[in-house]
C-alpha cells in the first residue's frame, strides 16, 4: 500500500465502524484527509479492532514519524553532568525522539485529549502512537477505578513512537496564585516519573514541560522546579540515567539554557 491507500484505508475503516458517521464524505485532499483521520482517531472509544487495521495504521504512522525526521539521544545539547546522570535540552517535537521513555502531561482521566486535533502534547503522543495507546490506558485506568492522582504516574509501552515507554503524569492546574501545593505535586510528577522509570530499566528519559501552557503552571518556576528535583533525585539515588529536558518554545528553551548558564 502506498501511504494515501493506508489513509484512505483507516479513514474508511473508522467511518464504516461508527454509524453516526455515515453521512461523512471523505476529503479530496491529502491535508483534509490527515485531519480527518486524526479527528477520527482522537474520538475513537478504546474499543477492540481487527489486525488488518492495526497493521495498516502502524505501517502508516511509522512512515509519518520517519518522513518527520527522528532524532537521537546524541543530537540533543548536553547541558551538565550531575551525580552519575546526564542531563540534556532538547527543542522540538517529543513524538520524534528516540530515548528509552517519554513523559507525557495528562489528564486525570489518563486515556489522551478527546479533543479532536488539539495541538497539546497528550493529544500528540496517542494520536502518533495509535489507538492501542488509548486502549491500555483504559485498562490501567479500568484496574485502578478512580481518576489518576495529580503527582502520580503510569507507564505504558510507546506503540509507533521511536520510543520504548510513555510515562503519563498528572500536573497541577494553576487557578489564581501560585502556592506552596502546586510546587510540591509538580515536583511528585518529576520524582514519580523518575522512580517509576528506574524501576522499569529505563536509561534515558525526556521531560515535556509539565503544567505548563493550558495548566498555567508559571514557565520560570516550573522550570527551577523540574531542574532541581531531577538534580535532587540524582544525587539521592547516584542513577546514570540521561534526562532530556524537551522544549517546544523559544521562551522554554532561554529558561533552561538560562538555568544551566
Amino acid at each position: 500500500m502506498t501511504q494515501t491507500e493506508r489513509r484512505l484505508f483507516l479513514i474508511n475503516y473508522l467511518l464504516k465502524e461508527n454509524p453516526r458517521y455515515k453521512d461523512v464524505a471523505v476529503p479530496q485532499t491529502e491535508d483534509d484527509q490527515k485531519y480527518l483521520l486524526r479527528s477520527l482517531m482522537n474520538v475513537r472509544e478504546p474499543l477492540p479492532v481487527s489486525e488488518e487495521f492495526l497493521h495498516v495504521q502502524d505501517d502508516y504512522l511509522w512512515e509519518a514519524i520517519s518522513k518527520r525526521g527522528i532524532t537521537e539521544l546524541e543530537d540533543t545539547t548536553p547541558l551538565a553532568s550531575h551525580a552519575n546522570g546526564e542531563l540534556y535540552l532538547w527543542r522540538g517535537d517529543i513524538t520524534t525522539l528516540r530515548v528509552d521513555a517519554i513523559v507525557n502531561a495528562a489528564n486525570s482521566g489518563m486515556t489522551g485529549c478527546w479533543q479532536p486535533c488539539h495541538s497539546c502534547i497528550d493529544n500528540c503522543i496517542h494520536t502518533f502512537a495509535g489507538i492501542q495507546l488509548r486502549a491500555e490506558c483504559a485498562e490501567l485506568m479500568r484496574k485502578q477505578g478512580h481518576e489518576e492522582e495529580t503527582g502520580k504516574a503510569k507507564i505504558t509501552k510507546a506503540f509507533n513512537l521511536p520510543c520504548k515507554y510513555v510515562l503519563h503524569t498528572v500536573g497541577p492546574i494553576v487557578q489564581g496564585p501560585l502556592t506552596k501545593t502546586h510546587e510540591q505535586l509538580l515536583a511528585s510528577c518529576y520524582t514519580s516519573c523518575l522512580n517509576l522509570a528506574e524501576e522499569n530499566g529505563v536509561k534515558s528519559i525526556a521531560f515535556c514541560c509539565i503544567s505548563t501552557g493550558v495548566f498555567m503552571f508559571p514557565n520560570q518556576r516550573a522550570a527551577e522546579i523540574a531542574v532541581e528535583t531531577v538534580k535532587d533525585w540524582l544525587s539521592q539515588t547516584n542513577s546514570t540515567m540521561k534526562i532530556v529536558f524537551n522544549v517546544f518554545g523559544e521562551k522554554d528553551e532561554m529558561i533552561y539554557r538560562e538555568l544551566f548558564s
